[in-house]
């Protein structure tokens, strides 16, 4: 099979020619139609992230056809379109998994960081990890769904219930979470980095009801805010523009250092908390609001070999959305 293959940090993917992936015990064989491409992805290739193993096949937003499956599989059928997200799987007898936090599980195993992932023709999955997905999604535009949306979600379910929302980084989780907190009724306020125009027209055409640079402050105080941006920075900026009693969501997997805060800045209340991975509690409740509300994920579709090119077209911000790759 056609795969894009990491060998270590700074280095271009290569393309490769593997074999098919075998499915284990538990495994669906998914022929991939397409891929979204993650802001942690780079942050893999970019050696942010300390790599897990390599070589390794990149990828976590992963949506494709089920063709074979091992012997203990009882969840989905041959012929079943299925999604695959960053959680791969768990250890299942952990002290966070038996508390229903199995996003924090001491033995993780993620999607295109421990196992190979979805830059490829097939990609073989944990069934108990893998996803039904809203029929009103075509391959295209479901693949984003399943982390700029679920960890988006999670991180919008952490914020405070209610009143004014900030959003800092808008890229492709950010554009999913601007709509479902529209469709709650809520007032949002987008954060780009300064001078980006483009990003802050996307914004308010998605219903955000002011959108400016992160420097600058809202037309009011924030009641949460979510910061999917990796510049840490952006916390004391966050809290500077937030209400007493409001949380600041650090949504990424990575962040650069939080520089040190006034006590002034976090007093009244105000709570930061970060967000690890995501349940598969988080994508059922996501998925089944994505099938309610048409969401209009933004898509710009790269075909697989040309993976470097959307992961430079990510680091640079040239797009609104995400980017997904398509296998031949």
């Amino acid at each position: 099979m056609a795969a894009m293959v990491f060998d270590g940090p700074g280095q271009a993917l290569r393309a490769a020619r593997l074999p098919l992936p075998v499915a284990g015990e538990r495994d669906v064989l998914i022929r991939v139609s397409a891929c979204a491409v993650c802001r942690t992805d780079l942050h893999i290739v970019d050696g942010d992230l300390a790599p897990h193993r390599r070589p390794l096949v990149p990828g976590h937003e992963i949506v494709g056809t089920v063709v074979d499956a091992g012997r203990a599989v009882t969840r989905f059928a041959l012929g079943q379109r299925v999604g695959v997200p960053w959680l791969g799987s768990t250890c299942r007898h952990c002290r966070y998994c038996l508390s229903h936090r199995e996003n924090l599980c001491d033995q993780p195993v993620f999607t295109g960081y421990d196992r190979d992932g979805g830059y490829a023709e097939y990609a073989a999955a944990d069934e108990d990890f893998c996803f039904a997905l809203p029929a009103r999604y075509d391959d295209l535009h479901a693949a984003p769904l399943l982390c700029a949306g679920l960890i988006g979600y999670r991180a919008y379910a952490m914020a405070a219930p209610d009143g004014a929302l900030g959003i800092y980084g808008f890229g492709a989780a950010a554009h999913l979470v601007t709509q479902l907190a529209v469709h709650a009724g809520r007032t949002v306020y987008a954060f780009t980095r300064p001078g980006d125009l483009r990003s802050q027209h996307f914004a308010r055409s998605l219903g955000a009801a002011w959108a400016g640079n992160s420097q600058q402050a809202p037309p009011a105080l924030l009641d949460a805010a979510i910061i999917f941006a990796a510049d840490g920075a952006l916390v004391r900026q966050a809290l500077a523009a937030s209400a007493k009693g409001a949380s600041v969501v650090c949504a990424g997997i990575h962040m650069s250092d939080i520089p040190p805060l006034p006590y002034a800045l976090l007093w009244g209340e105000r709570c930061v908390r970060s967000v690890a991975n995501l349940t598969r509690a988080d994508g059922e409740r996501f998925l089944a609001l994505a099938a309610r509300h048409q969401l209009a994920a933004q898509v710009t579709p790269f075909p697989l070999p040309q993976a470097n090119d959307a992961l430079a077209a990510l680091r640079a911000g040239s797009f609104d959305g995400a980017a997904v790759l398509v296998p031949g």
